[in-house]
């Protein structure tokens, strides 16, 4: 069995399209997998599958909420290599974690429009993108920067979710963690 941390975009916020925790964790369950748990109200989740991959977990998860909740939620799957291997090679490391998090892609962006995300760069902010991930510094804090989730939606034409380090950090240390008897 594989670990997987899925993170789904735009759920529980401001009491719009609102997903109980368990009720997307008998979800995941239905589908075969193993070991479900959620971490906070925002839909995430750490599971066990039998080695399919992300897209097909991704896809199988999407339809599920669709069927049972109504709901066109995207899904964002990492395994838990992949997220531990984003922890350790921050290319932020050393900034004030408080500040710090991790803008989760769909799928790899075909361009990076260097100038425009340049052009939205606020003052003392950084960012950097890997793969699949962009790291992002918001020293003001993330509420006040043009660095948003839709921002690198629009310009890197995927979708995407964005997490502070604090839950990146907790995700994998609960994909770490032994199952719940």
């Amino acid at each position: 069995m594989k670990t997987y941390v899925s993170m789904l975009r735009g759920i529980n916020v401001s009491g719009h399209r609102r997903v109980r925790m368990e009720e997307l964790k008998q979800i995941y369950v239905s589908l075969g997998y193993r070991n479900v748990r959620t971490y906070l109200q925002s839909g995430n989740a750490v599971f066990e599958g039998a080695g399919a991959s992300t897209e097909t977990l991704t896809k199988e998860i999407e339809n599920s909420l669709k069927q049972r909740l109504g709901l066109d939620v995207p899904v964002l799957i990492r395994t838990d290599d992949e997220l531990r291997l984003l922890i350790k090679n921050n290319p932020l490391a050393g900034r004030d974690e408080e500040r710090l998090h991790v803008t989760f892609l769909y799928n790899k962006p075909g361009v990076f429009p260097l100038d425009r995300i340049n052009e939205a760069v606020g003052k003392g902010e950084a960012f950097s993108m890997v793969d699949r991930e962009v790291y992002l510094f918001c020293p003001n804090s993330y509420g006040q920067t043009k660095l948003t989730n839709t921002f690198f939606e629009r310009v890197l034409k995927t979708t995407a979710t964005t997490r502070n380090w604090r839950t990146t950090k907790s995700l994998i240390s609960l994909a770490e963690s032994p199952p719940e008897e």
